[in-house]
């Protein structure tokens, strides 16, 4: 078993109830961390947090909305009173419209707007200003290649850009805190989960494996970077 360096205790995942959210919780439990499972759902998040307690790792259910700027400061709030300090951020939630450009309707490029982006940029601002004043942190936007702009048009359309944003998002957070806390984006893969399909090639052991890597970074590790299987790909 890996342990993860001795600053990083505590990590919040979000969207972290199935598929590649609740499998990096579960290996950031497994490397020695506290984990708090946010997801929006409250039965369901309990219910994905009462698996991996009874796996014997500590995890909490929180629920948070990222769609919600009060949901997003509510969470925070109730952690910061509980004096929980998160020192990995996770930023899974996502939603996969597939739509054509000329399909998407306004509503649903609002929604992907809405989470794969805003709902980042909310739990950065929320808990990256902490990690900065304690000297250390790491936050994970799990993002997708669909998003590279490097011989690549992002695609499918609300998806594709949205995951654009999210990587440049990476790179501001990245360039506006010092080198202690490291903010990388990560495409996983096209997985099997609820989102990607049965048929996809990746197992959700696989793609959750890059992130949970990011999470534990050593103090020495990269920053600002966009991996895939532990390497650092075009953005």
């Amino acid at each position: 078993m890996s342990h993860a360096p001795h600053t990083i205790r505590t990590a919040l995942v979000t969207g972290g109830n199935r598929g590649i959210g609740l499998e990096a919780c579960r290996r950031l439990g497994r490397a020695g961390l506290d984990v708090v499972l946010a997801a929006r759902d409250p039965a369901r998040g309990r219910a994905a947090a009462g698996r991996l307690s009874r796996e014997g790792l500590t995890v909490r259910f929180e629920q948070l909305d990222v769609t919600d700027a009060d949901s997003v400061k509510a969470c925070a709030a109730r952690l910061a009173d509980a004096g929980t300090e998160v020192d990995a951020l996770v930023n899974n939630a996502g939603v996969y419209p597939t739509d054509p450009f000329f399909a998407v309707s306004e509503e649903t490029m609002r929604q992907a707007v809405e989470v794969n982006l805003m709902g980042s940029f909310r739990t950065c601002q929320a808990f990256v200003p902490g990690m900065v004043r304690r000297g250390h942190g790491r936050v994970v936007n799990v993002s997708s290649g669909l998003g590279a702009m490097t011989d690549n048009v992002p695609s499918p359309a609300a998806y594709g850009i949205t995951k654009a944003a999210l990587n440049a998002l990476t790179l501001v957070v990245s360039a506006a805190v010092p080198s202690s806390v490291k903010v990388n984006a990560v495409c996983p893969g096209w997985v099997r989960t609820d989102m990607g399909g049965s048929w996809a090639p990746t197992s959700v052991e696989e793609g959750a494996d890059t992130v949970s890597w990011l999470a534990l970074l050593p103090d020495d590790g990269p920053s600002g970077g966009f991996f895939r299987e532990r390497r650092r790909i075009p953005w």
